[in-house]
Protein backbone atom coordinates (compact mmCIF):
# COMPACT_ATOMS: atom_id res chain seq x y z
CA UNK A 1 0.00 0.00 0.00
CA UNK A 2 1.44 3.40 -0.64
CA UNK A 3 2.23 5.67 2.09
CA UNK A 4 0.22 8.37 1.61
CA UNK A 5 0.92 12.19 2.42
CA UNK A 6 -0.91 14.89 4.34
CA UNK A 7 -1.57 18.15 2.30
CA UNK A 8 -1.48 20.94 5.22
CA UNK A 9 -1.90 24.23 4.90
CA UNK A 10 0.23 26.63 7.16
CA UNK A 11 -1.98 27.25 9.54
CA UNK A 12 -1.82 23.77 10.60
CA UNK A 13 1.95 23.82 10.96
CA UNK A 14 1.06 25.88 14.04
CA UNK A 15 -0.89 22.94 16.23
CA UNK A 16 0.94 20.20 15.11
CA UNK A 17 4.46 19.15 15.30
CA UNK A 18 6.32 17.25 12.35
CA UNK A 19 6.45 14.24 14.44
CA UNK A 20 2.91 14.10 15.60
CA UNK A 21 1.95 14.56 12.15
CA UNK A 22 3.94 11.56 11.49
CA UNK A 23 2.23 9.37 13.96
CA UNK A 24 -1.20 10.43 12.99
CA UNK A 25 -0.37 9.41 9.62
CA UNK A 26 1.31 5.75 9.93
CA UNK A 27 -1.85 5.24 12.20
CA UNK A 28 -4.58 6.45 9.37
CA UNK A 29 -2.47 4.84 7.16
CA UNK A 30 -3.25 1.04 9.02
CA UNK A 31 -7.06 2.01 9.63
CA UNK A 32 -7.68 2.64 5.72
CA UNK A 33 -5.60 -1.10 4.69
CA UNK A 34 -7.89 -2.40 7.39
CA UNK A 35 -10.41 -1.12 6.21
CA UNK A 36 -10.31 -2.38 2.87
CA UNK A 37 -9.39 -5.85 4.19
CA UNK A 38 -12.22 -5.71 6.58
CA UNK A 39 -15.10 -4.79 4.47
CA UNK A 40 -13.39 -7.69 1.33
CA UNK A 41 -13.75 -10.36 3.95
CA UNK A 42 -16.74 -9.44 6.25
CA UNK A 43 -19.82 -11.69 5.84
CA UNK A 44 -23.07 -10.84 5.49
CA UNK A 45 -25.27 -13.32 7.22
CA UNK A 46 -23.76 -11.89 10.06
CA UNK A 47 -25.41 -8.46 9.64
CA UNK A 48 -28.21 -7.86 12.15
CA UNK A 49 -30.90 -5.53 11.42
CA UNK A 50 -30.87 -3.33 14.47
CA UNK A 51 -33.81 -0.97 12.77
CA UNK A 52 -36.67 0.70 14.60
CA UNK A 53 -39.36 -1.80 15.77
CA UNK A 54 -41.49 0.84 18.33
CA UNK A 55 -41.45 4.80 17.07
CA UNK A 56 -42.24 6.96 20.29
CA UNK A 57 -44.80 10.03 19.18
CA UNK A 58 -45.27 13.03 20.72
CA UNK A 59 -47.66 15.17 18.73
CA UNK A 60 -48.72 18.77 19.43
CA UNK A 61 -45.38 20.56 20.08
CA UNK A 62 -45.02 23.49 18.31
CA UNK A 63 -41.64 23.89 16.52
CA UNK A 64 -40.49 27.47 16.63
CA UNK A 65 -37.30 26.80 13.70
CA UNK A 66 -33.91 27.95 13.97
CA UNK A 67 -30.66 26.18 14.87
CA UNK A 68 -30.64 23.46 17.64
CA UNK A 69 -28.05 22.02 20.01
CA UNK A 70 -28.15 18.24 19.39
CA UNK A 71 -28.77 17.52 23.12
CA UNK A 72 -31.06 20.55 23.98
CA UNK A 73 -32.77 21.69 21.16
CA UNK A 74 -31.36 25.16 21.60
CA UNK A 75 -28.59 27.44 19.79
CA UNK A 76 -25.30 25.95 19.93
CA UNK A 77 -22.97 28.22 21.57
CA UNK A 78 -19.69 27.03 19.93
CA UNK A 79 -18.70 25.68 16.76
CA UNK A 80 -15.23 24.30 15.71
CA UNK A 81 -13.26 24.83 13.17
CA UNK A 82 -10.85 21.67 12.55
CA UNK A 83 -7.82 21.61 11.01
CA UNK A 84 -6.84 20.39 7.40
CA UNK A 85 -5.95 17.03 7.08
CA UNK A 86 -6.04 14.10 4.50
CA UNK A 87 -7.78 10.84 4.07
CA UNK A 88 -8.48 7.83 1.45
CA UNK A 89 -10.92 4.97 1.21
CA UNK A 90 -12.06 3.18 -1.80
CA UNK A 91 -15.07 4.21 -4.47
CA UNK A 92 -16.77 2.53 -7.16
CA UNK A 93 -14.60 4.54 -9.79
CA UNK A 94 -13.28 3.26 -12.41
CA UNK A 95 -9.52 3.94 -13.33
CA UNK A 96 -6.73 1.47 -14.69
CA UNK A 97 -4.28 -0.68 -12.78
CA UNK A 98 -3.93 -3.36 -11.24
CA UNK A 99 -7.13 -5.57 -10.26
CA UNK A 100 -7.30 -7.64 -7.28
CA UNK A 101 -9.37 -10.70 -6.43
CA UNK A 102 -12.82 -10.83 -5.98
CA UNK A 103 -14.64 -11.43 -2.47
CA UNK A 104 -14.61 -15.13 -1.68
CA UNK A 105 -17.13 -14.49 1.27
CA UNK A 106 -20.16 -16.33 1.36
CA UNK A 107 -23.04 -14.12 1.48
CA UNK A 108 -26.56 -16.09 2.34
CA UNK A 109 -29.30 -14.85 0.07
CA UNK A 110 -31.56 -14.20 2.62
CA UNK A 111 -29.01 -11.71 4.18
CA UNK A 112 -31.06 -8.78 5.97
CA UNK A 113 -29.04 -6.62 4.08
CA UNK A 114 -31.59 -4.80 2.07
CA UNK A 115 -30.65 -1.47 0.39
CA UNK A 116 -30.45 -0.77 -3.27
CA UNK A 117 -29.82 2.03 -4.39
CA UNK A 118 -31.82 4.53 -7.22
CA UNK A 119 -31.18 3.60 -10.89
CA UNK A 120 -31.71 7.16 -11.95
CA UNK A 121 -28.53 8.82 -11.04
CA UNK A 122 -29.26 12.12 -9.91
CA UNK A 123 -26.11 13.48 -8.12
CA UNK A 124 -22.73 12.11 -7.86
CA UNK A 125 -19.79 14.26 -6.27
CA UNK A 126 -16.22 13.25 -5.66
CA UNK A 127 -14.90 16.61 -5.72
CA UNK A 128 -12.41 15.66 -8.75
CA UNK A 129 -13.49 19.02 -10.47
CA UNK A 130 -13.17 20.89 -7.51
CA UNK A 131 -9.40 22.39 -6.39
CA UNK A 132 -7.57 21.65 -3.04
CA UNK A 133 -8.15 24.23 -0.50
CA UNK A 134 -11.68 25.57 -2.39
CA UNK A 135 -15.20 25.30 -1.19
CA UNK A 136 -16.56 22.65 -3.69
CA UNK A 137 -18.37 24.77 -6.20
CA UNK A 138 -21.87 22.64 -5.91
CA UNK A 139 -22.42 23.28 -2.25
CA UNK A 140 -23.37 25.92 -0.55
CA UNK A 141 -22.53 26.83 3.62
CA UNK A 142 -22.91 29.13 6.06
CA UNK A 143 -19.89 28.60 7.27
CA UNK A 144 -16.78 27.35 5.60
CA UNK A 145 -15.01 23.94 4.63
CA UNK A 146 -12.12 23.00 2.05
CA UNK A 147 -11.34 19.92 -0.27
CA UNK A 148 -8.31 17.97 0.99
CA UNK A 149 -6.55 15.61 -1.25
CA UNK A 150 -3.26 12.95 -0.48
CA UNK A 151 -0.20 14.13 -1.16
CA UNK A 152 0.67 11.55 -4.25
CA UNK A 153 -3.07 10.69 -4.89
CA UNK A 154 -6.16 12.62 -6.53
CA UNK A 155 -8.28 11.30 -4.26
CA UNK A 156 -10.35 14.39 -2.57
CA UNK A 157 -12.32 15.03 0.27
CA UNK A 158 -14.44 17.90 1.34
CA UNK A 159 -13.67 18.45 4.79
CA UNK A 160 -16.68 20.58 6.83
CA UNK A 161 -16.56 22.27 9.80
CA UNK A 162 -18.45 22.11 13.18
CA UNK A 163 -21.64 24.08 13.57
CA UNK A 164 -21.78 24.99 9.46
CA UNK A 165 -25.08 24.01 7.48
CA UNK A 166 -24.12 22.26 3.74
CA UNK A 167 -26.18 21.80 1.32
CA UNK A 168 -25.15 20.54 -1.90
CA UNK A 169 -26.80 21.58 -5.51
CA UNK A 170 -29.85 19.79 -6.42
CA UNK A 171 -30.28 19.44 -10.24
CA UNK A 172 -34.09 18.72 -9.40
CA UNK A 173 -35.88 18.43 -5.88
CA UNK A 174 -36.02 15.49 -4.39
CA UNK A 175 -38.62 12.97 -5.31
CA UNK A 176 -41.11 10.46 -3.57
CA UNK A 177 -38.42 7.47 -3.61
CA UNK A 178 -34.71 8.18 -3.36
CA UNK A 179 -31.67 6.65 -2.35
CA UNK A 180 -28.27 8.48 -0.36
CA UNK A 181 -24.88 7.37 -0.23
CA UNK A 182 -21.33 8.94 0.74
CA UNK A 183 -18.35 7.91 2.19
CA UNK A 184 -17.06 9.35 5.89
CA UNK A 185 -13.94 9.61 6.99
CA UNK A 186 -12.53 11.07 10.76
CA UNK A 187 -9.30 12.05 12.40
CA UNK A 188 -8.70 13.00 15.66
CA UNK A 189 -11.41 11.11 17.21
CA UNK A 190 -10.63 9.29 20.91
CA UNK A 191 -11.85 8.74 24.87
CA UNK A 192 -11.98 12.04 25.20
CA UNK A 193 -14.79 12.78 22.01
CA UNK A 194 -17.94 14.47 23.56
CA UNK A 195 -21.49 12.67 23.67
CA UNK A 196 -22.41 15.57 21.50
CA UNK A 197 -20.54 14.85 18.85
CA UNK A 198 -22.44 14.50 16.06
CA UNK A 199 -23.46 14.56 12.14
CA UNK A 200 -27.02 15.79 11.66
CA UNK A 201 -28.67 14.71 7.89
CA UNK A 202 -31.11 17.00 7.49
CA UNK A 203 -34.31 16.25 5.10
CA UNK A 204 -36.39 19.75 4.76
CA UNK A 205 -38.62 21.39 2.71
CA UNK A 206 -36.83 24.77 1.59
CA UNK A 207 -33.14 25.09 0.83
CA UNK A 208 -31.98 27.96 3.17
CA UNK A 209 -30.23 27.81 6.21
CA UNK A 210 -33.19 27.98 8.40
CA UNK A 211 -35.57 24.32 9.19
CA UNK A 212 -38.85 24.49 7.01
CA UNK A 213 -42.06 23.45 8.82
CA UNK A 214 -41.37 19.92 7.28
CA UNK A 215 -38.42 18.06 7.61
CA UNK A 216 -36.76 15.34 9.46
CA UNK A 217 -33.18 14.62 10.57
CA UNK A 218 -31.22 12.10 11.99
CA UNK A 219 -27.64 12.03 13.80
CA UNK A 220 -24.84 9.77 13.19
CA UNK A 221 -22.91 9.75 16.58
CA UNK A 222 -18.79 10.11 16.78
CA UNK A 223 -18.62 9.76 20.76
CA UNK A 224 -16.06 7.11 21.87
CA UNK A 225 -16.21 6.53 25.73
CA UNK A 226 -19.60 5.24 25.50
CA UNK A 227 -22.43 4.43 22.49
CA UNK A 228 -24.51 7.41 22.23
CA UNK A 229 -27.11 5.50 19.39
CA UNK A 230 -28.75 7.27 16.20
CA UNK A 231 -31.90 10.02 17.20
CA UNK A 232 -34.92 10.95 14.60
CA UNK A 233 -36.84 13.24 14.51
CA UNK A 234 -40.27 15.03 12.09
CA UNK A 235 -41.77 18.27 11.78
CA UNK A 236 -45.28 17.91 10.38
CA UNK A 237 -46.60 21.32 9.76
CA UNK A 238 -44.21 23.14 12.29
CA UNK A 239 -45.25 20.39 14.58
CA UNK A 240 -43.26 17.73 16.21
CA UNK A 241 -44.55 14.13 15.53
CA UNK A 242 -41.38 11.47 15.99
CA UNK A 243 -39.08 12.64 18.47
CA UNK A 244 -37.08 9.41 19.51
CA UNK A 245 -33.42 8.00 20.83
CA UNK A 246 -32.46 4.45 18.99
CA UNK A 247 -29.94 2.19 19.83
CA UNK A 248 -26.79 0.75 17.86
CA UNK A 249 -22.89 1.25 18.55
CA UNK A 250 -21.14 2.83 15.74
CA UNK A 251 -17.82 3.75 17.30
CA UNK A 252 -15.68 1.47 15.34
CA UNK A 253 -17.22 2.14 12.04
CA UNK A 254 -16.86 5.95 12.69
CA UNK A 255 -13.05 5.52 13.14
CA UNK A 256 -12.77 3.10 9.50
CA UNK A 257 -13.97 4.93 6.66
CA UNK A 258 -17.65 4.15 7.14
CA UNK A 259 -20.13 3.74 4.06
CA UNK A 260 -23.85 5.39 4.76
CA UNK A 261 -26.28 4.27 3.23
CA UNK A 262 -30.10 5.93 3.04
CA UNK A 263 -33.47 4.88 1.27
CA UNK A 264 -36.62 6.90 0.75
CA UNK A 265 -39.69 5.26 0.28
CA UNK A 266 -42.32 7.79 0.27
CA UNK A 267 -42.67 8.09 3.67
CA UNK A 268 -40.62 5.22 4.92
CA UNK A 269 -37.06 5.81 6.05
CA UNK A 270 -33.95 3.79 6.17
CA UNK A 271 -30.29 4.43 7.00
CA UNK A 272 -27.71 2.05 7.20
CA UNK A 273 -23.82 2.36 8.25
CA UNK A 274 -22.16 -0.26 5.87
CA UNK A 275 -23.89 -3.35 5.70
CA UNK A 276 -26.02 -3.00 9.04
CA UNK A 277 -29.38 -1.34 9.36
CA UNK A 278 -29.70 1.06 11.96
CA UNK A 279 -33.40 3.17 11.39
CA UNK A 280 -36.33 1.95 9.64
CA UNK A 281 -39.25 4.45 10.60
CA UNK A 282 -41.98 3.38 8.26
CA UNK A 283 -43.94 7.27 8.73
CA UNK A 284 -41.29 9.03 9.24
CA UNK A 285 -41.41 11.01 6.04
CA UNK A 286 -44.36 13.62 6.24
CA UNK A 287 -47.14 12.62 3.30
CA UNK A 288 -47.50 14.93 0.20
CA UNK A 289 -43.84 15.35 -0.94
CA UNK A 290 -43.16 18.09 0.94
CA UNK A 291 -39.82 17.15 1.30
CA UNK A 292 -37.59 18.84 -1.03
CA UNK A 293 -33.70 19.17 -0.18
CA UNK A 294 -30.77 17.63 1.57
CA UNK A 295 -28.66 19.00 4.33
CA UNK A 296 -25.18 18.29 6.57
CA UNK A 297 -24.41 19.84 9.85
CA UNK A 298 -21.77 18.32 12.06
CA UNK A 299 -21.43 19.32 15.58
CA UNK A 300 -18.71 19.60 18.38
CA UNK A 301 -16.06 18.43 16.61
CA UNK A 302 -13.19 20.02 18.99
CA UNK A 303 -11.30 22.63 17.11
CA UNK A 304 -7.93 21.69 15.47
CA UNK A 305 -8.32 17.81 16.97
CA UNK A 306 -11.36 16.04 15.18
CA UNK A 307 -12.32 15.76 11.67
CA UNK A 308 -14.76 15.08 9.34
CA UNK A 309 -14.75 14.40 6.11
CA UNK A 310 -16.97 13.20 3.41
CA UNK A 311 -17.07 12.08 -0.44
CA UNK A 312 -18.78 10.37 -3.27
CA UNK A 313 -22.26 11.84 -2.26
CA UNK A 314 -24.47 9.60 -4.92
CA UNK A 315 -27.90 10.72 -4.97
CA UNK A 316 -30.49 8.59 -7.46
CA UNK A 317 -34.12 8.44 -7.62
CA UNK A 318 -35.58 5.11 -7.41
CA UNK A 319 -34.12 2.08 -4.97
CA UNK A 320 -36.64 -0.96 -4.33
CA UNK A 321 -37.09 -3.56 -6.98
CA UNK A 322 -34.61 -4.01 -9.36
CA UNK A 323 -36.15 -7.78 -9.04
CA UNK A 324 -39.77 -6.96 -10.05
CA UNK A 325 -37.95 -5.08 -12.93
CA UNK A 326 -35.82 -7.74 -14.11
CA UNK A 327 -38.83 -10.25 -13.72
CA UNK A 328 -40.94 -7.88 -16.07
CA UNK A 329 -38.48 -5.97 -18.07
CA UNK A 330 -35.91 -8.89 -18.58
CA UNK A 331 -32.99 -6.03 -18.23
CA UNK A 332 -31.50 -4.27 -15.60
CA UNK A 333 -28.85 -1.31 -15.56
CA UNK A 334 -27.22 -0.54 -12.55
CA UNK A 335 -24.50 1.39 -11.15
CA UNK A 336 -25.54 0.35 -7.71
CA UNK A 337 -22.52 -2.66 -7.82
CA UNK A 338 -19.67 -0.67 -6.63
CA UNK A 339 -16.05 -2.09 -6.63
CA UNK A 340 -12.14 -1.26 -5.37
CA UNK A 341 -10.29 1.60 -7.37
CA UNK A 342 -8.49 -0.31 -9.88
CA UNK A 343 -10.34 -3.88 -8.97
CA UNK A 344 -12.47 -6.16 -9.75
CA UNK A 345 -13.21 -6.61 -6.13
CA UNK A 346 -16.80 -6.26 -5.20
CA UNK A 347 -17.55 -3.64 -2.04
CA UNK A 348 -19.95 -5.59 0.32
CA UNK A 349 -22.50 -2.40 -0.12
CA UNK A 350 -23.50 -3.95 -3.70
CA UNK A 351 -25.11 -7.06 -2.30
CA UNK A 352 -28.16 -5.71 -1.78
CA UNK A 353 -28.45 -5.57 -6.04
CA UNK A 354 -26.84 -8.64 -6.02
CA UNK A 355 -29.68 -10.25 -3.79
CA UNK A 356 -32.23 -8.84 -5.92
CA UNK A 357 -31.21 -10.25 -9.13
CA UNK A 358 -30.71 -13.51 -7.53
CA UNK A 359 -34.09 -13.61 -5.97
CA UNK A 360 -35.38 -12.99 -9.26
CA UNK A 361 -33.64 -15.83 -11.11
CA UNK A 362 -34.64 -18.04 -8.07
CA UNK A 363 -38.22 -17.36 -8.77
CA UNK A 364 -37.79 -17.70 -12.68
CA UNK A 365 -35.94 -20.86 -12.80
CA UNK A 366 -35.84 -21.02 -16.61
CA UNK A 367 -33.95 -17.37 -17.06
CA UNK A 368 -30.66 -17.05 -17.81
CA UNK A 369 -28.44 -13.51 -17.88
CA UNK A 370 -25.92 -12.20 -19.44
CA UNK A 371 -23.81 -9.52 -17.23
CA UNK A 372 -21.92 -6.51 -19.11
CA UNK A 373 -19.29 -4.81 -17.49
CA UNK A 374 -18.93 -0.70 -18.93
CA UNK A 375 -16.78 1.76 -17.80
CA UNK A 376 -16.34 5.42 -17.96
CA UNK A 377 -13.89 6.75 -20.67
CA UNK A 378 -11.21 7.57 -18.15
CA UNK A 379 -7.77 5.58 -18.72
CA UNK A 380 -6.68 3.55 -21.93
CA UNK A 381 -9.47 1.77 -23.82
CA UNK A 382 -7.88 -1.69 -23.88
CA UNK A 383 -7.48 -1.90 -19.78
CA UNK A 384 -10.87 -0.67 -19.47
CA UNK A 385 -12.19 -2.94 -21.76
CA UNK A 386 -10.06 -5.44 -19.55
CA UNK A 387 -11.28 -4.41 -16.70
CA UNK A 388 -14.92 -4.58 -17.46
CA UNK A 389 -14.46 -8.26 -18.27
CA UNK A 390 -13.17 -9.31 -15.25
CA UNK A 391 -16.08 -7.33 -13.05
CA UNK A 392 -18.76 -8.91 -14.99
CA UNK A 393 -16.46 -11.97 -14.33
CA UNK A 394 -16.75 -11.05 -10.50
CA UNK A 395 -20.37 -10.38 -10.56
CA UNK A 396 -20.86 -14.06 -11.82
CA UNK A 397 -19.04 -15.51 -9.61
CA UNK A 398 -20.68 -14.08 -6.39
CA UNK A 399 -23.68 -15.02 -7.71
CA UNK A 400 -22.60 -18.34 -8.37
CA UNK A 401 -20.52 -18.76 -5.04
CA UNK A 402 -22.36 -16.30 -3.18
CA UNK A 403 -26.33 -16.80 -3.92
CA UNK A 404 -26.12 -20.56 -5.35
CA UNK A 405 -26.95 -19.84 -9.16
CA UNK A 406 -25.73 -21.84 -11.37
CA UNK A 407 -22.85 -20.80 -13.70
CA UNK A 408 -24.04 -22.15 -16.66
CA UNK A 409 -27.48 -19.82 -16.61
CA UNK A 410 -24.68 -16.90 -16.39
CA UNK A 411 -22.59 -15.53 -19.34
CA UNK A 412 -20.10 -12.41 -18.88
CA UNK A 413 -19.42 -9.65 -21.51
CA UNK A 414 -17.46 -6.55 -20.98
CA UNK A 415 -17.98 -3.04 -22.94
CA UNK A 416 -15.34 -0.97 -21.47
CA UNK A 417 -16.39 2.41 -22.64
CA UNK A 418 -17.64 1.39 -26.00
CA UNK A 419 -21.41 2.13 -25.26
CA UNK A 420 -21.91 5.33 -22.76
CA UNK A 421 -25.48 6.26 -21.74
CA UNK A 422 -24.20 9.72 -20.52
CA UNK A 423 -21.36 12.30 -21.41
CA UNK A 424 -18.12 11.81 -19.95
CA UNK A 425 -17.43 15.12 -18.82
CA UNK A 426 -18.84 15.17 -15.59
CA UNK A 427 -18.64 13.59 -12.00
CA UNK A 428 -21.97 12.45 -12.71
CA UNK A 429 -22.08 11.36 -16.47
CA UNK A 430 -18.72 8.98 -15.49
CA UNK A 431 -20.47 7.57 -12.53
CA UNK A 432 -23.67 6.91 -14.80
CA UNK A 433 -21.17 4.91 -17.32
CA UNK A 434 -19.38 2.43 -14.69
CA UNK A 435 -22.30 0.34 -14.68
CA UNK A 436 -23.79 -3.30 -14.70
CA UNK A 437 -26.22 -5.12 -17.12
CA UNK A 438 -28.20 -7.97 -16.65
CA UNK A 439 -29.79 -8.94 -19.76
CA UNK A 440 -32.11 -11.49 -19.87
CA UNK A 441 -31.53 -14.90 -22.94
Amino acid sequence: MKRFVFVLLPVILISFTADQCSAQLKGLGKRIQRKVEDRVNKRFDQATDLGLDKVEQGVGETVTGGDEDPQTDQVPQEAANPGTTAVDGTTGAQTTGTVAESSTANFAVNTKFDYVPGEQLMVFDDFSEDAVGDFPARWNTNGTGEVVTLGDSDDKWFQIRSGSDYIPDLPNELPEEYTIEFDLATRGLDQKTASSTLLEIFLDDNNTFNQGKNFITTRIPFCQYHPVGFRVRNVVNGKSVINNQLDGDIRQQVLNLPHISIAVNKTRFRLWVNETKYIDVPRLVPTGNTIKYLKFRPYYFKDGKEDIFIRNLKIAEGGLDLRGQLLRDGMVSTNGILFDVNSANIQPESYGVLRQIALAMQEESGMKLNIIGHTDSDGNDQENLSLSQRRAEAVKSSLVNDFNISADRLSVAGKGEAEPVAENDSPEGKAANRRVEFVSL
